[in-house]
C-alpha cells in the first residue's frame, strides 16, 4: 500500500520542510518529489503537508506518518538484509556535531548497532569543523555536521535557523560589548556570530569559551551572556534573545569518506538509518 521509494520521499521533506531540499538531498526532480508525495497522499487518503509559496509544513496526519513511514522502512530493509543474506560488519568511525549531544541521536545508533550486531561502531564528538577536518584526513569514516555557509556537499539531513539564546530574564546593555559564549575555532557558530555582530558594527567580548556544549550551555543559564544555537536544539532554561543581528540558516548533512568495501557499505547503512530518523533529532520525543 505504501511505497518505500515514496516513504523516502516523504521522510526527506518532512525533515527539511521543502520539496527543493528535498528533491536535492535524494538527485530526483523536484517534480519527482511532489508526484511521490501526492502518491502516498492518495494512498492514506490524507493530506501529509499544507504549503504555499512561502512554506512547508506537516499536518496532522504528516506527524502521524512520521512514525509509521520510519517503522515500514526499518522493516523492509531488515527483510531485504535478511533474504539478501548480508551481514554488515567491519570497523565505523562515526563523528557527530556537539550539537547532537542532547537529541535522540543515541536511539538512532543503539538501534543500527541492534541491527549490525558485527559493526564496531566508534563515536567521535567533536566541533564541525574539526570532524570535517578529520574526515578530510581519513581519521573518520561518516560525519554529521554543520555545514558552512555556501558549501554544498554533504546530504543534507535538516535545515534550520540560527538564533541568539539566552538565560530567561537576561538584558543586554545597548552601549556595552555584547558578552558572547562560544566555541573555540574552528566553530562554524562562533564564525557566524563574530561576523553578524561585526557587520552591524556592535562591540563584543568573550564571556566562555569551551569546546563542550555542556559546559557553554551552564555558562549560559548562569546568565554570563548569550551564544548562537540551533533554533529546533535550545537547551532547557535558555530562551531566545532579542535585539541582536540575524544569523541566518545552517545545514546538518552527512558527509561520507571514500575507504570503500565493507566500511563503506556499513557506512552508507548508517546514513541511511540517520536519514530516516532525522526529524527525530529535531523534534520533542
Amino acid at each position: 500500500m505504501y511505497e518505500p521509494t515514496h516513504l523516502r520521499t516523504f521522510l526527506a521533506v518532512a525533515q527539511t520542510l521543502s520539496f527543493t531540499r528535498a528533491a536535492d538531498r535524494l538527485g530526483l526532480r523536484q517534480s519527482t518529489v511532489s508526484q511521490h508525495v501526492r502518491r502516498l497522499e492518495e494512498a492514506t487518503g490524507r493530506p501529509l503537508f499544507t504549503r504555499d509559496t512561502h512554506r512547508v509544513a506537516l499536518t496532522d496526519d504528516g506527524e502521524a506518518m512520521l512514525g509509521f513511514a520510519r517503522t515500514i522502512l526499518q522493516a523492509h530493509e531488515r527483510a531485504a538484509a535478511y533474504f539478501a543474506g548480508t551481514r554488515l560488519r567491519g570497523r565505523l568511525r562515526f563523528g557527530a556535531s556537539e550539537d547532537f549531544v542532547t537529541t535522540r541521536l543515541p536511539e538512532i545508533l543503539e538501534s543500527f548497532r541492534r541491527e549490525h550486531p558485527e559493526v564496531d561502531l566508534e563515536l567521535t564528538v567533536e566541533l564541525s569543523g574539526t570532524l570535517q577536518a578529520r574526515l578530510a584526513a581519513g581519521r573518520l569514516d561518516l560525519i554529521l555536521a554543520k555545514r558552512r555557509g555556501g558549501e554544498s556537499e554533504g546530504r543534507l539531513v535538516w535545515e534550520d535557523s540560527l538564533i541568539w539564546i539566552g538565560a530567561p530574564g537576561l538584558r543586554l546593555d545597548p552601549d556595552r560589548p555584547v558578552p558572547l559564549i562560544l566555541y573555540p575555532p574552528p566553530g562554524i557558530t562562533r564564525a557566524r556570530a563574530l561576523e553578524a555582530l561585526e557587520a552591524q558594527g556592535r562591540a563584543w567580548r568573550i564571556a566562555c569559551t569551551s569546546s563542550s556544549l555542556s559546559a557553554n550551555v551552564a555558562a549560559a543559564r548562569a546568565g554570563l551572556g548569550v551564544m548562537a544555537h540551533t533554533r529546533g536544539l535550545v537547551p532547557p532554561g535558555l530562551v531566545p534573545v532579542a535585539g541582536l543581528p540575524e544569523l541566518g540558516d545552517v545545514g546538518f548533512v552527512l558527509r561520507a569518506g571514500r575507504r570503500g568495501g565493507a566500511v563503506q557499505e556499513a557506512a552508507d547503512a548508517l546514513a541511511e538509518a540517520i536519514l530516516a530518523g532525522g526529524d527525530r533529532l529535531h523534534r520533542p520525543g
